[in-house]
Order: C-alpha cells, then structure tokens, then sequence
C-alpha cells in the first residue's frame, strides 16, 4: 500500500467534518415500530423464499398460468423520456435493477431460515419465467414514496434513507446520492445556488492545485501525482469506459486535488477506486445505454466539469466519516478487521477455527474489502446497488461494513472448511461472483441486517 502525506497548506482545508445526517431521528418509539414493520416485513419475505413462492424482496414466482398475468404502464421520467422503470439494466445485468427492489430486512429472520433460502435459490431461480409482472404495481408504489419525498421543499432525510436503503431507481440515483452525502442541501430552494457554489469552489481547486507546473510543486507532490496517474488506468479494468483518456485524467484531477486538500492522510491506493460509483452515476444523467457504450466526448466541457466536481465533493463526504481509514498505517480499517474477527467467531466457529489452524489471518484478505468497500470483489453493474445501502446508513456506515463483509464471507463458509491455507488464499483473492445478480447481493445485506439487529446492542458481542 502506497501512502503520501502532504504538509498542511495555506487555504487548504485539512479538517474532516464528522456531521451526523442521522441528526433529528424520530423518537426512540417511533424507531422500534420501524424497526417491527421492516422485521415483520423480512420475516414473510424469508418464509415465503423457503416454501418456494417468493425471492427476498418484491419479484414474487407465482405457480398462476402466463395468461393471467396483468401488466401495468411503467412510468415514464422526465429527466430520461426514454427510460422507464421496467428497461434494461444500464450495467448488463440479467436482472433490471429498477425491478429489483427489496424490503429493507428484520431482525427475527433466523440465520437458519436465510442459509435454506440460500440453498434453495438455485432450485427456485428456474421458476423465474413465472415471475408476477404485478411486481410492477408494487415498483410504482414505490417510485411514489421517492417521488413524495423528494417533492417537498425540505426533504425528510430519515424517510429519504429508508427508502434508499433497500435501493434507488436509477434514474433517481444521483440527486439521491447528493441529498443522502449531505452534498446537496435538503430545501429544494437552496439547492441550485448550493452545488453551484460548490463547483465553483472545486474549479478554484483544480485551478490552484492541479492547472500548476511542476516546478511550483514539491517533490513529494510531483511523486503523489505520479502514482495516481499510475493507479487510474488500473481502476475498474475490466470495463472498457474507464480507459478513456478523458475518464482518467478527471480521475486524475478528482484523486490528486482531494489529496492536497487533505495532508493528513494524501493519497492512499484504493482512493480510486471509491470514485468510480460516483462517475457513473453522474454520467447517468447525461449518457443513456450500457456504460460500456458510453463516451465522454459526447459531453460538453462544462458538463463533464459539473460532473467531476459533483464526485470530488461527494468523495470527499463519504471519506469524511472514514477518515481514519487512510491516514498513516490505516487504523481504522485494522480495528475493523479485528472486529470482522470476532463477529464470524460468534457467528461460525468452525469457519474461524479452521482459518485460525491453517494459519489465515483475516487482515490478508478482508484488508482490501475494507479499503475498496468490496468494489473489486463483485461484478460492477451491482457497485451501484450495493452503495445505495452504503449512502443510506450515514455515519453508521463504517460499523455496518462489518456486518456485511462478515455476510459476504460466509457466503462460502463450507467451501472454505475444506482447503488449506494456500487454496483458501487464492480463492479469497478470486471469488466466484463473476455471474452473481442482484439475489445474491439481497442475500448478503439481509442476513447483514440480521445479524447487525441481533448483536450490535450487546455491549460484548465484539471486543473492543
């Protein structure tokens, strides 16, 4: 791992801002009936995915004959007249996204009830052709929610979250994203004298920082610059749009002026990385079709200039509450490790018996999880989905990626019980995912829930 620090810096920000987007919650009773319906909600969902009559979530396989099915009008967006609810996946996945919607899991699933879910996914994933196309009546129920609460004058940021927790359409993606990062302020009134503000702000950056020779930088600068130049043509390489020369060098502005303006961690390989889902969603809302399709140069230079400031500040938002993460030696990514440790022991003891005989130390493998929040470890038309849940929980973001890594690993608890520690490694480092859809990854963040709402109020089910 590569780190740069930079000393600190007239008109450079260095502080990070520890807000809390969770400020102004309901009451604690308000919380706990929350907390029922969606347990309740999770409960039927599992149960009814176990008897074989329905995945997790809201795509239903009914056992009724194709011509009863009754298929609603898909709404139409405004932002994107070509696009509706029902169209194809933007990232290729079998599976549209906008489809796939899932209730937000409960805590009273049993971890029982979501391992014979698992094994029964194969089974009941050939009856998908019978799908209920009145999944769509329950997506238009849901596109109303989002379109209520995004419609007020001062968005309710904790509906905003429940809602985006259990994932976003994607073509209400990126305002979403701006609103959950506190980027774009919640009263609708403010919100354009805001962001331009912000660009603004970040043009003055690149301008200062970046547009310089390298004879006004130091040699720690000049080094900094040159590794990121390094890291950018390797970022998301197996798709094609991020070897566009243009795409790098917005990467490269985006990496090097976040770093500067903050010396207390510069920048730290997987950096990158965390910029990407951000890019894409921008990119969204001017570019249609498969991102592999897409070109930059089909942008105007002032577009592709708001699109890079819009990632630069939600980056920066996001590493915000990470912050410990990648300053020297990365602390905070070790006590999670540490703590991802201890979470499987409760969970599955033999799985961290076995690592723990064969020599497996969890820092050798989970490490780059926590440093690229799993972006190199699924397919990456599923990023976006997967940070929607990332966006939703705010602040409590970095203890909730123990839940979920923790889920993702026992994904493979018994295949891992039988190799040694070398076949362990490689097989760590080249997870199966390659073919998995939006099912497995529902899989991962409900049993993630589950077990968050099981043993995060024990004070000692992870030591400290």
């Amino acid at each position: 791992m590569v780190y740069f620090q930079k000393r600190t810096m007239n008109n450079t920000t260095t502080d990070f801002k520890n807000q809390d987007p969770k400020q102004g919650t309901a009451p604690i009773d308000n919380n706990l009936t929350t907390l029922d319906s969606r347990f309740n909600q999770t409960l039927r969902n599992v149960q009814g995915f176990i008897k074989g009559r329905s995945f997790p979530g809201k795509i239903l396989i009914t056992r009724s004959d194709p011509g009863e099915i009754t298929i609603l009008p898909s709404p139409r967006v405004d932002s994107s007249p070509s696009e509706n609810i029902t169209g194809s996946s933007k990232h290729g996945d079998d599976t549209n996204e906008d489809q796939v919607y899932r209730s937000k899991p409960d805590a009273n699933t049993t971890e029982k009830q979501l391992k014979s879910s698992m094994s029964n996914s194969e089974n009941t994933s050939k009856e998908s052709p019978r799908f209920s196309m009145n999944t769509r009546a329950t997506d238009t129920a849901r596109i109303m929610k989002f379109t209520k609460v995004l419609g007020g004058v001062n968005v309710i940021l904790d509906k905003l979250r429940e809602l985006a927790w259990s994932g976003v359409p994607h073509y209400l993606r990126p305002n979403v994203w701006r609103l959950l990062l506190g980027y774009a302020p919640p009263n609708s009134d403010r919100r354009e004298g805001v962001l331009k503000r912000k660009r603004t702000e970040y043009f003055d950056c690149v301008a200062q920082f970046y547009d310089v020779s390298d004879n006004e930088r130091t040699d720690e600068e000049i080094n900094m610059l040159r590794q990121i130049g390094v890291d950018c043509p390797r970022t998301v390489p197996d798709v094609t749009f991020f070897q566009q020369v243009e795409v790098q060098k917005s990467l490269e502005r985006i990496l090097y002026t976040w770093a500067i303006r903050h010396p207390a961690s510069g920048y730290v390989q997987g950096i990158n990385d965390l910029a990407t889902p951000f890019l894409v969603v921008f990119l969204s809302e001017h570019l249609e079709g498969s991102v592999e399709n897409w070109s930059i140069s089909d942008l105007d230079h002032e577009t592709i200039s708001n699109i890079e400031a819009d990632c630069y500040w939600c980056l920066s938002k996001l590493l915000d509450g990470m912050q410990d993460h990648y300053t020297f030696a990365q602390p905070g990514i070790q006590r999670l490790v540490f703590k991802l440790k201890e979470l499987v022991t409760r969970i599955d003891e033999p799985i961290a018996r076995h690592m723990e005989e064969q020599g497996l130390d969890f820092l050798q493998f989970s490490f780059r999880w926590f440093n690229c929040l799993l972006i190199r470890e699924i397919p990456f038309h599923l990023v976006n989905r997967l940070w929607d849940t990332y966006l939703a929980e705010g602040d409590a973001l970095p203890d909730f990626l123990i839940y979920i890594f923790a889920s993702f690993l026992l994904t493979w608890s018994e295949e891992l019980q039988k190799l040694d520690f070398q076949e362990m490694v490689m097989f760590l480092q080249h997870l199966p995912t390659q073919n998995w859809g939006h099912q497995e990854l529902e899989m991962v963040l409900s049993r993630a829930f589950m077990w968050h709402s099981m043993f995060n109020s024990s004070p000692s089910h992870l030591a400290t």
